[in-house]
């Protein structure tokens, strides 16, 4: 059973990795070509590119003229240590052991507008670059274009070897679309996590990012290998609600 989740704007570069073991990204012939094009961006240029601000602008202008290869523990660090969103903060990467993080290297790939596909122990250097993105290259007009023949390859080819076919979709729709669903090679399972408000039960953004980086910790700490087993999630409240839920979209729900 192989896990799919977003990357983070968030990014912590600064602390040290509390782990070694190390691999390479295995897309970054693609990176490298993405990299050249923003290059020759400037700030404001960026700027309009992501709809973020000028001081953002400035920040990922120098990111990307800083890029570059090869990458070494000593200029990148591991992509699950360097996200730091609200996924990541569910998943306390920091606190995995070394058992923990080795399962997720085969377990878990992160989606990334600049690196395809990224392992959890893969080098990465900080980036800025949602898939969503109207980013032109060549004749792919966005990166959707630009990514989905080879993120569905990579996928297919990590659910084969995680020997189940299914895939839990604990990504966003923004990323989830990079993969192309006619070509993929799995069962999809999508979970969903939704909380009580004025008597109805409704996804919030920030509480859902969180959920899916507990439940990507849960499959990892109890080695689930069946996406029947992935009912039994009980972390920080939530419980499967069996009203709402179907197979391939088992719905948690809790009360605040």
């Amino acid at each position: 059973m192989l896990i799919i989740i977003s990357p983070a704007k968030s990014l912590d570069t600064e602390t040290p990795s509390v782990y070694t073991n190390f691999t390479l990204p295995e897309m970054t012939e693609k990176s490298e070509k993405l990299v050249k094009r923003l290059k020759t961006m400037s700030p404001k240029q960026l700027s309009a590119l992501m709809g973020i601000s000028a001081d953002l602008g400035e920040r990922n202008f120098k990111r990307f003229q800083q890029w570059q290869l090869p990458f070494t523990t000593e200029n990148a660090k591991q992509s699950i240590f360097v996200f730091n969103g609200d996924v990541y903060h569910g998943l306390q990467a920091k606190t995995l052991s070394a058992e923990l993080l080795e399962l997720a290297q085969t377990r878990l790939r992160i989606l990334s507008g600049l690196y395809g596909v990224l392992r959890p122990l893969d080098l990465m250097q900080p980036y800025r670059l949602e898939m969503g993105t109207k980013l032109k290259y060549q004749r792919a007009v966005n990166l959707y274009e630009f990514w989905n023949p080879a993120i569905t390859k990579k996928i297919n080819e990590a659910v084969a070897q995680s020997g189940s076919g299914v895939l839990v979709n604990l990504a966003s729709s923004e990323y989830f679309k990079s993969i192309d669903n006619k070509k993929l090679k799995a069962k999809v399972v999508t979970p969903e996590f939704r909380e009580l408000k004025n008597g109805k039960y409704v996804m919030v953004s920030f509480f859902a990012k969180r959920a899916r980086g507990l439940m990507t910790r849960f499959v990892l700490e109890n080695n689930i290998t069946n996406p029947s087993e992935l009912e039994a999630f009980d972390v920080e409240g939530y419980v499967l609600n069996p009203r709402l839920s179907k197979p391939e979209n088992p719905i948690f729900t809790r009360e605040q």
